[in-house]
């Protein structure tokens, strides 16, 4: 969430606490259906949980991070040059197994019949960056992760290798959202007002 949608929900709303927890998809899932959370956030798992309703937030792609002396990094200028062949000829950096579309790198790749040599799991994108730059391996990380204007690497976009992954929000079935749910939800996914909230989790 961008600090400045942050800070709206936090004038709106200044008798709330806004509490921000980082956990993997099953974990979400399980934290929503105890009552734990209001609201959970993940690419994987939302969709099919027992007991949760979700909705789409929005759609990204993975990209390929390098350091821009990086062989690879020649390709950043000719967008889907990049193979899985050129990916699995260096160690890789990427999510740890239940994280943003890491189902979708390990199908291409076993489709391909081509076993990456994948030499580090994390749950964050700035953790792949950091050992990305220290030389470890090619990183593979959403691409709204990636930042053009801070990071000093070569991103290499990789839609055409493993697909379209969407994030979506859920909630526990039949639970009582309150009002200022309603508004940091409709913050988060533009176009969605509480008519249609509704409309969808019921």
């Amino acid at each position: 969430m961008c600090c400045r949608r942050w800070c709206q929900f936090a004038d709106k709303f200044p008798q709330v606490r806004l509490k921000l927890l980082e956990a993997n998809p099953p974990q979400i899932a399980a934290m929503l259906a105890n009552g734990q959370a209001d609201i959970g956030f993940a690419t994987e798992t939302l969709a099919e949980a027992p007991g949760l309703r979700s909705i789409p937030v929005y759609d990204w792609q993975h990209v390929a991070i390098v350091p821009p002396a990086h062989p690879l990094a020649k390709l950043q200028t000719t967008p889907g040059k990049l193979t899985l062949k050129d990916l699995a000829r260096n160690p890789i950096i990427t999510y740890e197994t239940t994280f943003a579309g890491r189902s979708k790198i390990d199908a291409a790749f076993a489709d391909a019949e081509i076993e990456p040599s994948i030499v580090l799991e994390a749950v964050d994108a700035d953790v792949i960056k950091t050992y990305v730059l220290l030389g470890m391996g090619v990183g593979i990380i959403a691409g709204v992760a990636a930042d053009l204007t801070r990071d000093n690497l070569a991103v290499l976009p990789c839609g055409h290798l493993f697909g379209k992954n969407t994030t979506r929000l859920a909630v526990k079935h039949g639970a009582y959202l309150r009002g200022f749910v309603y508004s940091f939800i409709e913050l988060l996914a533009p176009g969605w007002d509480k008519r249609k909230l509704e409309e969808a989790f019921a």
